[in-house]
């Protein structure tokens, strides 16, 4: 981190957060909310969107149907824990989670895409992606484990990618988690001192911390090359995991056709958090 930036002497192993850290973490990144959306709220409307999704479920495995949804986001944006929660009521053997580890050596001498694809949904599945090929646009140009070159050619060939996918009838769907940068931080702290959650944070995490304008800029790049009418991007605001989870599922839900689809139960979309790939970038 430079001498400018205002983290430089936040300390991760101590075990208290500086207050300015902590006081800032919700509304950092212009988020809209001061505060969690209330548990009681939360769990009656989770309740009902798990209902619609166990409707959804039964639809697509009568008619053949396939969904496959890619989650991306800064570490600790809340993928992991959104796919948890999606899934929660579904059955494991027909909704998958697809998170590969870092490629093989025979992986990394094949068509960039080519893992990924034996990953795809068959009839009457779903498969939830927590990170994906965008791998490409993000984490590996940031680290140095691809080139200029490679990253921009996955730039070029992604959206003709997902263009076969759609074509070939799958519902796609693409879900960047924005999140501020004292909410991240305040997930690092988290992790570095909750014995249950500490696996979670890794060496890579860790450089992250000092990487947040390459990542930014990463992004924003991935973003506009990427985001399709065919296969557009949904940026969801995430320092309220709460609020997070209800708005993917109200998502996915409303733009799929199924039988006794309930628009009540499924709610609005809120338009605070919710945003297309040209609202996010102009803010």
């Amino acid at each position: 981190m430079s001498d400018n930036d205002p983290f430089t002497d936040f300390d991760l192993n101590d075990p208290e957060l500086p207050k300015r850290i902590k006081q800032k973490a919700m509304q950092s990144g212009g988020y809209p909310y001061e505060k969690k959306l209330d548990k009681d709220t939360y769990w009656d409307e989770l309740g009902a969107l798990h209902r619609e999704l166990v409707k959804l479920q039964a639809s697509i495995q009568e008619s053949g149907e396939r969904i496959a949804i890619v989650f991306e986001g800064r570490d600790a944006a809340g993928k992991g824990g959104t796919i948890k929660r999606f899934l929660e009521h579904l059955n494991p053997r027909t909704n998958r989670i697809v998170a590969l580890p870092k490629p093989s050596d025979r992986e990394r001498g094949e068509w960039y895409f080519q893992r990924y694809v034996s990953h795809l949904p068959s009839a009457g599945e779903s498969a939830l992606f927590d990170r994906s090929w965008y791998n490409r646009a993000g984490v590996e140009p940031v680290m140095g484990f691809s080139t200029p070159e490679q990253t921009q050619h996955f730039l070029s060939e992604a959206p003709r990618f997902e263009q076969m996918l759609v074509d070939d009838g799958i519902h796609f769907f693409k879900f960047w988690l924005d999140m501020g940068r004292e909410m991240q931080i305040k997930r690092f702290h988290d992790r570095r001192h909750d014995p249950l959650k500490v696996w979670k944070l890794s060496p890579i995490d860790l450089k992250a911390l000092g990487q947040w304008d390459e990542y930014t800029a990463a992004r924003d790049a991935m973003l506009e090359a990427t985001d399709t009418p065919y296969a557009p991007w949904t940026v969801i605001r995430a320092n309220d995991k709460r609020r997070l989870r209800l708005n993917v599922m109200r998502t996915v839900l409303l733009q799929l056709d199924y039988k006794d689809k309930d628009l009540k139960a499924i709610g609005e979309i809120d338009p605070q958090i919710v945003l297309s790939v040209k609202q996010y970038l102009a803010l």
